[in-house]
């Protein structure tokens, strides 16, 4: 059983992490490149001749090939590790008696995505390099309880009776009416268009990475699991 769990996740892991280096480096990272001009002060907004435009473009995702060579091996990482879990949440409903497949693990990694991705934006959106924001530590414990509290009522609606499902929708609610940590002003440093582009970027690339991750780890999954 731990071979399984171990190589399905290993193979969902690295194929999902090399798709998302790619997406990533098309889609997500211009922006980064981008927001970092402003955040060293090459490039200033709201500061030429009193108007609020500044010049757009990024450098070539391609200067830095060591960066993003990083930053893949850091997303194999990470998504081997979401896989684990995928998988393990796999093996304890099919002991409860559900059946997992293609399309049930499309939902998984849906679910995963709302939990780790959608619900903690809500209060925290993916935010660009020079942002100023709340301490870190409040930050991170809100996060952190919002993606369990999220997980917990996704599994309870999922797989409960109908009380369990109230409160499911309950417990996702929480963090938010708790509400996330900010600071009482605005400490804007790149143009608002280029923050709403990499908030959009981040959120569609992560929904499909974590629908792929579901859909790769429940193929994994039967194939080993029967071999």
């Amino acid at each position: 059983m731990f071979k399984t769990l171990l190589t399905s996740a290993i193979f969902a892991g690295v194929a999902v992490g090399l798709i998302a280096a790619v997406l990533q480096l098309w889609l997500v990272t211009p922006s980064l490149l981008e927001a970092e001009l402003y955040e060293s002060g090459s490039r200033i907004h709201f500061a030429v001749d009193g108007s609020t435009q500044s010049d757009a473009g990024a450098p070539s995702p391609l200067d830095d090939p060591a960066r993003h060579l990083m930053t893949m091996a850091f997303n194999i990482i990470v998504f081997c590790a979401f896989a684990l879990f995928i998988v393990v949440g796999y093996a304890l409903t099919e002991r409860a008696g559900h059946d997992v497949s293609p399309r049930s693990g499309l939902i998984w990694g849906l679910a995963g995505f709302i939990a780790v991705q959608l619900a903690p934006a809500i209060g925290m959106p993916p935010e660009l390099p020079g942002t100023v924001a709340a301490e870190v530590e409040l930050r991170q414990l809100w996060w952190i309880s919002t993606v369990i509290a999220t997980a917990l009522g996704l599994g309870l609606i999922a797989f409960g009776p109908w009380m369990a499902g109230v409160a499911g929708a309950a417990l996702i609610a929480v963090p938010h009416i708790v509400g996330a940590p900010h600071l009482d002003t605005y400490f804007g440093v790149a143009p608002p268009e280029l923050s709403a582009h990499f908030v959009t970027a981040s959120l569609g690339t992560s929904a499909v990475l974590w629908s792929l991750l579901g859909l790769f780890t429940a193929i994994f999954w039967t194939k080993f699991k029967d071999a």
